[in-house]
């Protein structure tokens, strides 16, 4: 699968222009589709080396780390080996910020922790073991209550790592090979860098001069942004946010890690942050995914659930010269969708079988909506005004759990007359009739 020449022609002018206008050593895009690098476009080079960045050449790719660190925590979760609304303090004793904050408000950043631990700027020093780094907690690196706001932290996603390293025995790095890279086959996502890999500079902001930026081991802060990937690589990881292997994580998880749960720009409300996934909505779609920077480089991920497709960039620098890599990166993944929108599914007639018993016109308050069996669950669909369809699967004789629109998690109970014939559907208490 490729995009259309027309689409990839757009991209590549798109990245082309981005680089020449941002002052970008080097500027590397994918578009990923149905599990798929379908197309990736590059412009500049490495000025170290003079080599043109491919799919397979590593850069930095900063926060962008920490969505795989809280999938990690998420997976954790879902084993029972801990709690999403566990303080702190339970799997870390005697941390100086443990009795106040869960693991829940870290992963979404509402915990309040300040945003960089103490010391030198973490991202440009070499780090300290995960011991050093818990005893240099003090009790003020809260800096705001729980739950009072937005506040993105380095700090929390640091003691996240420390978390899972508790539980399981392993260095982080080691777990995250054990439980996402190897089964990926993200073989070339790494701790440090691995030939070929772009270098990462500073450029000067009045003679475009460029400085070459220290390539640091982060340590025990390497969960909040340490590890180096390529296109390539990070097009397997967006597969896995669209579509997640159910043998690695419960794709209902990932649901739960998508939904937000704090507005990071209340003034447009167009930014939030889930469970260690940034949300973005760009018109009428909501974007997943994460950016990312350190010393020397810039990275954003962008996923569109709904459609499978992603757009993933970098760039060798610390900043894009009047740009935002994540405007231009939901740009580039507008443009995709726009030009080449996803193919609707053609409708098909279910094979023939005996009508279900709970299938055909329901009424509710003067609504009325229609009921059908499609061999494994019960779909009812208001005829007017359009909506979200309500999919029951069933758990015991005439009772229905809902999984999808407003009745999410409901129960349906199905009440019958004298002669066993059901007359109402009780939906969290709604009764449904067959007539109006």
């Amino acid at each position: 699968m490729t995009l259309n020449p027309q689409t990839a022609r757009k991209v590549d002018d798109l990245v082309a222009r981005a680089q020449e206008r941002g002052r970008a050593p080097a500027l590397a895009a994918a578009v990923v589709r149905d599990g798929a690098l379908v197309h990736f476009s590059a412009n500049g080079c490495d000025p170290a080396t003079g080599a043109v960045p491919t799919a397979d050449t590593q850069f930095r790719i900063g926060s962008i780390t920490k969505t795989l660190t809280a999938v990690m925590i998420m997976q954790l979760r879902d084993e029972g080996r801990l709690s999403l609304e566990d303080l702190l303090y339970r799997h870390l004793p005697g941390t100086p910020v443990g009795s106040a904050i869960t693991l829940r408000q870290m992963l979404g950043h509402i915990s309040g922790l300040q945003r960089e631990p103490d010391g030198q700027w973490w991202e440009r020093a070499e780090g300290t073991d995960l011991e050093t780094f818990l005893g240099a907690l003090t009790p003020d690196k809260i800096a705001y209550p729980p739950l009072r706001t937005y506040h993105y932290s380095n700090l929390a996603y640091g003691l996240l790592g420390a978390v899972a390293n508790r539980l399981t025995g392993l260095d982080w790095t080691d777990l995250l090979s054990k439980r996402l890279l190897e089964p990926l086959g993200m073989s070339r996502t790494s701790h440090m860098e691995m030939e070929p890999f772009a270098r990462g500079f500073v450029v000067h902001p009045w003679d475009a001069t460029l400085r070459e930026e220290p390539r640091t081991d982060t340590a025990a802060m390497a969960p909040a942004g340490q590890l180096w990937s390529t296109a390539a690589d990070l097009a397997r990881w967006a597969a896995f946010l669209a579509d997640p292997d159910p043998g690695l994580l419960d794709p209902a998880t990932l649901t739960e890690m998508c939904a937000p749960m704090v507005i990071s720009d209340l003034e447009s409300w167009t930014g939030g942050h889930g469970l260690g996934l940034e949300l973005y909505r760009s018109g009428e779609r909501i974007y997943v995914g994460h950016g990312g920077s350190m010393p020397g480089y810039l990275a954003h991920l962008l996923v569109h659930r709904p459609s499978r497709t992603a757009a993933i960039l970098f760039a060798n620098a610390y900043t894009l010269h009047e740009l935002r890599i994540a405007a231009l990166n939901t740009s580039l993944l507008d443009l995709v969708l726009e030009a080449e929108p996803p193919r609707v599914k053609p409708w098909r007639p279910a094979p023939a079988a005996q009508p279900h018993e709970l299938a055909g016109v329901w009424w509710w308050m003067g609504r009325q909506l229609l009921a059908r069996h499609d061999g494994e669950e019960l779909v009812m669909e208001p005829v007017s005004p359009a909506a979200a369809p309500w999919r029951f699967a069933q758990e015991s004789a005439d009772v229905w759990r809902c999984h999808s629109g407003s009745n999410d998690g409901e129960l349906l109970r199905v009440r019958r007359d004298g002669q066993g014939t059901p007359v109402e559907l009780d939906i969290a208490t709604f009764l449904h009739t067959r007539q109006p």
